[in-house]
Parts: C-alpha cells; sequence; structure tokens
C-alpha cells in the first residue's frame, strides 16, 4: 500500500469483500505507523495521518451503503 489518498468514488466500485480487506489492511498499516512513531523511527508523519484519513473515508460508504439499504427495506416493508 503506497502514500496515496483513496478517492470515494473508487471505494464505491469496490465489492463489499475488497472493502474489508483493504480496510482491514489500513488498520494493520496504522498499527505498525503508530509504533514507529512511538518509536521516533517513523519517517514521513503525513503518512500515519492520510492512513487514519483512508480509513474514514471507508468507514464512511460503508455506513452510507448499510443505511441506504436499511431505509429502502422500510420502504418495501
Amino acid at each position: 500500500m503506497g502514500k496515496f489518498k483513496i478517492k470515494p468514488d473508487e471505494i464505491r466500485r469496490m465489492s463489499p469483500e475488497e472493502r474489508e480487506r483493504l480496510l482491514r489492511e489500513l488498520k494493520m498499516k496504522l498499527a505498525v505507523l503508530r509504533y514507529k512513531a512511538a518509536a521516533g523511527t517513523l519517517e514521513n508523519p503525513g503518512e500515519l495521518r492520510e492512513t487514519r484519513r483512508n480509513i474514514a473515508r471507508i468507514l464512511t460508504i460503508i455506513n452510507e451503503e448499510r443505511r441506504k439499504a436499511e431505509k429502502e427495506g422500510k420502504r418495501k416493508g
């Protein structure tokens, strides 16, 4: 996983399984980055921030889609 911003439209095009896998990878990366920051060996502090933001983007889209599905379910039932 490189140092880059994941765009919301890229996340929306992913399958739910791909999103969950990416989310797990980013959370593991965040743990490593936090460890490096605590040890004082983090080379790029911006990477920590961008990883947190990417996690937030994924979670936001997952929650949007979950709420949308719930709302459509209430309309039908």
